[in-house]
């Protein structure tokens, strides 16, 4: 991956930040931690850390994904945030754009992953030693090419997302991992977080958290 990461440049699109929590826009292309090595130590939270030495990490997006993503602001925040993360009691949406029509309208996959040893980082399904992943899919527009969708993880493993679409035949357009005959043809991967909903930190509002899709 060093070889070719070249991230994007410019200011991180801030949605909210308070006394607890940070929620940002993250660019595709961008990694959001360091990778290993000096060419991957360009990423999101060390961006943030330049207006927000005290960010911390509550979870992660791939590379090539964009969209809504939360920080904490205090060791608290983490906590907190970080055990609603783990009892799945935050709600995350994400847009996809996917190969072929994915027919019925609406589904849910129930498919154990396991990282795919000598290929990682790359995941695979298996039914013996993968542990537990669920997602939920909602048709928003089909055609024979492609289907835009909304996708609901409803647990949180690496790669979730797009090995689930895969596994269905219908992987997400300009994945370089599990699309690869498609990267060429798209910009980057065409997979959004979208919306974000959890508690506050600091008395227990509910908040939601959008950002569109650019494409």
């Amino acid at each position: 991956m060093s070889a070719d990461y070249t991230p994007p440049q410019g200011e991180i699109p801030i949605l909210h930040a308070d006394h607890e929590i940070l929620v940002v826009d993250k660019p595709a292309g961008l990694l959001s931690v360091p990778g290993k090595g000096p060419e991957l130590a360009d990423c999101l939270i060390e961006r943030l850390k330049q207006a927000f030495p005290q960010v911390l990490l509550v979870h992660r997006l791939d590379r090539d994904t964009s969209g809504v993503m939360v920080f904490a602001l205090t060791p608290h925040a983490q906590r907190h945030i970080g055990l609603q993360f783990e009892h799945r009691r935050t709600k995350k949406t994400y847009l996809a754009r996917v190969a072929g029509k994915l027919e019925p309208k609406t589904g849910h996959i129930d498919l154990p992953l396991i990282v795919d040893w000598p290929n990682r980082p790359k995941q695979m399904v298996c039914h013996e030693t993968g542990k537990p992943a669920q997602t939920d899919w909602r048709v928003i527009k089909a055609s024979d090419e492609e289907s835009r969708v909304h996708l609901l993880p409803l647990t949180g493993r690496s790669h979730q997302l797009r090995v689930h679409m895969l596994a269905q035949g219908h992987p997400i357009l300009g994945d370089p991992f599990y699309a690869p005959e498609t990267a060429a043809n798209y910009p980057r991967m065409m997979l959004h977080a979208e919306e974000l909903r959890l508690r506050h930190p600091d008395g227990g509002l509910g908040l939601k958290f959008r950002a569109p899709a650019p494409f």
